[in-house]
């Protein structure tokens, strides 16, 4: 069974470039992408984080099903990387999903992931720090992706807070 690391923050904190910092330790790496290129301005910022990835490394780009994804997924990988989990919340939000339901594709996806030899380590937003959003969806969105993170930083063996491309370890042992 993987060890599995959440990596939290703000926009541009540097969770990302850490979460490919630990993750580059490893040979055989599977990357997770839950962003979908809507328009123009994200296709582009995708393409620069595809290109800041190691060649050797294999993207999977999938917006919803993460469960299903981790099933194709074989034991052959080092380490899993997923990110993001707040990009994946927005992503089930906006197709529907309530709360309830997306505590439980989050706690599937968690049980699929533990099952894996590989290293996972998952980048979230940390939404809690903000202003109260002004209008419901934002307040909801808020919500959910506070109580993913609180449900996944439970269940992971370590939990880090980047603050300005500082990483600082919030649970686990050294």
């Amino acid at each position: 069974m993987g060890k599995i690391t959440l990596i939290l923050g703000g926009a541009r904190s540097g969770k990302s470039t850490y979460a490919l910092s630990l993750a580059k330790k490893y040979k055989k790496v599977a990357f997770i992408a839950t962003c979908q290129g809507l328009d123009k301005e994200m296709r582009e910022r995708i393409m620069l984080h595809k290109e800041s990835r190691p060649k050797n490394w294999e993207t999977f780009e999938e917006p919803r099903d993460l469960v299903k994804l981790s099933g194709k997924i074989n034991n052959t990988f080092d380490c899993i990387l997923i990110d993001c989990l707040t990009l994946l919340v927005s992503n089930l939000i906006l197709t529907g999903d309530k709360q309830d339901k997306i505590i439980k594709k989050i706690t599937a996806l968690l049980s699929a992931l533990a099952r894996k030899k590989a290293k996972i380590i998952l980048v979230s937003n940390e939404v809690g720090l903000g202003l109260v959003p002004s209008n419901k969806l934002g307040r909801e969105f808020r919500d959910i992706a506070g109580r993913v993170n609180q449900l996944v930083a439970d269940k992971a063996d370590e939990v880090f807070f980047t603050v300005s491309g500082i990483a600082l370890k919030i649970k686990g042992g050294r």
